[in-house]
């Protein structure tokens, strides 16, 4: 059995299939329980009015939303901020500008690596011998 330290308290525990002891999980849970009340009798709620009413941070309402365990579906208000410029999204990591500003920059940068590539290739165009005499 693997010992292993919680990440959300540290307190050293026989780990299974979680990295959270099972006081935390169970903390957890009952945070669940308590958003997923909340929203049942208030389904405009925002990220920040749901965290304020039940006292959930925002960064766990996040990851049960990104889980699947609280669906936006029919929660027209419930978004949570871009990792990136903060804007609000309803699901992934990045909104769609973020988004595409990394997909410009990684063609860019492949784009750059490619013409380095042809300038070096271009400037080592002899082969050398040695020749033995």
């Amino acid at each position: 059995m693997e010992l292993s330290n919680c990440y959300r308290c540290g307190k050293l525990f026989a780990k299974a299939y979680r990295n959270i002891c099972q006081d935390c999980a169970r903390d957890i849970e009952a945070e669940y329980t308590r958003c997923a009340d909340y929203l049942r009798q208030n389904r405009q709620a925002t990220v920040i009015e749901l965290s304020d009413e039940t006292g959930v941070s925002t960064r766990q309402i996040t990851q049960f939303i990104r889980e699947g365990r609280i669906s936006v579906a029919n929660m027209p208000n419930l978004a949570y901020p871009c990792e990136v410029c903060g804007e609000f999204i309803r699901d992934g990591h990045m909104c769609e500008n973020c988004r595409r500003r990394l997909m410009n920059d990684l063609e860019r940068a492949k784009q750059d690596n490619s013409n380095a590539n042809a300038a070096s290739d271009k400037h080592s165009t002899g082969t050398y011998r040695i020749s033995e005499n």
